[in-house]
């Protein structure tokens, strides 16, 4: 089967307990990947290090760990990861998530069945503590017609389970400096420029769910990056004035709600 690389962005507040995790996940794929690239997005903690030198030590021929002094922001510290991935298929990964043994082996041989695809995503099993606490799943369309729709209002991937073609994510500029909704934003774009995509309806991650969360889905930043990422969809010609007048309207509620009853509403409305 075709080699993949893993792409992973961390940066200094992440737990070094979830990082050890998220990195365990990976090198215990079904099937393995060929180099896992982590970005050092600005200065870590000794114990993020620690992690790193201890997976670092047991796999020399695996791990390529790169960086810069200065803290960037997720989208360009991504961008620099890509140039440092030595093949076409690259797996995305969050420094706090866990991927499912199969992710990978699942995802490359879509990849060898549907060669006209430049993005293969999954449902996700959203927990609480640890992955037997699954509180809630979060369903994307699978089928590209219904992906290049949804994706007009909202986001058609759960970004952590996406594996892409590298050259397909840098013929449409890789990630914007935005401070939220990169790969909204992305994936947008290369949907509209032509790409074809899927989503497996089975999850492939086990996606952490906790009050950092909850606290990111409730700050204005997030609020307002979604809605101009919406509108800047809308004035290269993929989304229309509507969606971006039901997104504004739908955000802005959200944002003014408290965050129990907005996390009662994604778990029996917005989630599985």
């Amino acid at each position: 089967m075709e080699k993949y690389s893993v792409l992973m962005s961390l940066y200094i507040k992440e737990k070094p307990e979830y990082l050890d995790l998220a990195i365990k996940s990976m090198v215990e794929q079904t099937l393995k990947p060929d180099e896992i690239v982590i970005v050092k997005d600005g200065p870590i903690t000794d114990e993020l290090q620690a992690v790193l030198d201890k997976y670092n030590a047991s796999y020399p021929e695996l791990f390529n760990i790169v960086g810069y002094e200065k803290n960037r922001g997720l989208g360009l510290a991504l961008n620099f990861g890509l140039e440092h991935c030595r093949n076409e298929l690259v797996a995305r990964m969050d420094t706090d998530d866990i991927s499912k043994p199969e992710r990978c082996e699942k995802q490359v041989k879509a990849f060898e069945e549907h060669p006209e695809n430049s993005i293969i995503g999954s449902a996700v099993d959203e927990f609480y503590g640890t992955p037997d606490n699954v509180t809630a799943r979060r369903v994307v369309p699978c089928n590209y017609s219904e992906i290049y729709q949804f994706a007009k209002k909202r986001s058609a991937f759960n970004h952590p389970s996406v594996m892409y073609r590298k050259s397909k994510v840098l013929e449409f500029g890789g990630y914007a400096n935005l401070r939220r909704n990169q790969d909204v934003d992305l994936f947008g774009r290369m949907l509209f420029g032509g790409c074809k995509a899927m989503n497996f309806e089975k999850s492939l991650l086990w996606f952490r769910s906790d009050e950092n969360l909850a606290k990111r889905r409730k700050s204005w930043e997030n609020t307002w990056s979604y809605i101009d990422t919406i509108n800047r969809f809308r004035k290269m010609g993929y989304s229309s004035f509507m969606d971006v007048a039901i997104i504004a309207c739908a955000q802005t509620v959200m944002y003014l709600m408290p965050i129990s009853v907005q996390n009662w509403l994604y778990k029996n409305f917005l989630r599985k």
